[in-house]
């Protein structure tokens, strides 16, 4: 046993953190977990609200009255 390492860290308290600082989205301040939050700084909800997705092609399509062309029944 002599010079062996111990398996837990005695000189830290109980509790406290000893890897880095928990990364906190810019916007609302919450703790971000996934990897692609981390990266952009945003949490979901808070991307979703100053990246709204855009319109879908089909909602800017409307229909247009046309002649039936000649020599169809």
């Amino acid at each position: 046993m002599g010079d062996e390492p111990l398996a837990i860290d005695i000189d830290s308290a109980p509790g406290e953190r000893t890897g880095p600082p928990p990364v906190r989205c810019r916007l609302c301040g919450r703790p971000l977990t996934g990897a692609s939050s981390r990266r952009s700084g945003l949490g979901p909800a808070c991307d979703a609200k100053l990246h709204p997705p855009g319109p879908e092609i089909r909602t800017r399509r409307h229909e247009v009255e046309q002649d039936t062309l000649p020599g169809v029944p």
